[in-house]
């Protein structure tokens, strides 16, 4: 049988809406899959995390329910950090953000000002209390010391919020960041008495920790080391001939042996120390890379916070026992 035209018409018109409200289903499916986090819908969390530090903790937490994108690398400050169009399209894309908070990523805060009205944006400091913050020196906009992971105790808080925050976010998963949350912290309690006992090994007048710039203030605090940095708090801030010639002073005043690098600080200006210590007839020696505001290169035991620290405590130890 001949159909007519008008009803061959109406035919491919009935086919095409079919068709066109097939595709809207499927089109409508796989965004909420994505806003949902499902990325290519594989029901995975999509996480950025500022800082490396920050970006192993999701992994140990999230497991195989997260897909985790890190912005800083290896020997990144993140004092000075910009970021790049490549990061803001990952910040754009995450389902959820961690930051560090307490102005470390000084350069990017309007940025998570602006990102939080859209998606959960957590700064992992955010449980610590105040009273047990480091006061930063000059107040202004900073008042407190950023550098809270040198205190394995305040990096146990920091996971906690991590997995709160993975919870909250993906609640079908819950049972797995708790689990994986559990094992982490017991790894990091048995971390933080590792450090205790090493540090013990130091004879109490050598615990004396000189680096580059002032980062290691909480870990001289919980485990009982005097810190003197020849920078600040905030490698933004200059040091002047001044600086220098008072590191010098202290050096040759307490007879110290060894001063410390950072992975992340050029090493020129405590070079210049050394050298201002040897005019004056006392030897001081470089006692190893300690890693600060970065960790190591990924696949290295350093590319963790667990070995970090670990590498951190054992250069420490070595040069000063």
């Amino acid at each position: 049988m001949q159909l007519s035209k008008k009803t061959n018409s109406a035919i491919k018109r009935f086919i095409m809406t079919i068709l066109f409200l097939v595709v809207s289903v499927l089109l409508m499916t796989a965004c909420g899959a994505v806003q949902n986090g499902g990325g290519a819908g594989d029901g995975k969390l999509k996480v950025t995390a500022t800082t490396g530090m920050i970006a192993d903790v999701v992994k140990e937490v999230g497991g195989g329910d997260v897909v985790v994108t890190g912005l800083m690398g290896a020997g990144v400050d993140p004092h000075l950090y910009k970021a790049s169009y490549g990061d803001v399209k990952k910040l754009d894309r995450a389902d959820i953000i961690f930051y560090n908070g307490l102005h470390l990523e000084g350069k990017m805060a309007e940025m998570f000002e602006k990102l939080e009205k859209r998606k959960p944006t957590v700064a992992i400091s955010s449980r610590i209390p105040e009273s047990q913050l480091r006061a930063f020196p000059g107040g202004g906009s900073q008042s407190h010391d950023p550098h809270i992971w040198f205190n394995v105790k305040m990096w146990i808080s920091a996971t906690e919020v991590i997995r709160d925050s993975l919870i909250e976010k993906d609640p079908d998963h819950a049972d797995g960041y708790r689990e994986r949350a559990a094992s982490y912290i017991g790894q990091l309690e048995e971390l933080d008495q590792y450090v205790r006992e090493q540090i013990a090994t130091i004879p109490e007048a050598s615990r004396i920790l000189v680096t580059a710039h002032d980062a290691f203030g909480y870990f001289g605090d919980e485990y009982g080391l005097q810190v003197t940095g020849l920078q600040g708090m905030n490698t933004m801030s200059e040091y002047g001939s001044k600086d220098v010639s008072s590191l010098r002073n202290f050096l040759v005043e307490k007879q110290i042996k060894a001063v410390f690098i950072e992975s992340s600080v050029p090493k020129k200006a405590i070079e210049s120390v050394i050298e201002g210590a040897r005019s004056m007839g006392h030897e001081v020696k470089i006692g190893g890379e300690l890693f600060s505001d970065a960790m190591g290169e990924a696949g290295t035991e350093e590319g963790t916070y667990i070995g970090m620290v670990k590498h951190n405590v054992d250069t420490v130890v070595r040069a000063l026992r």
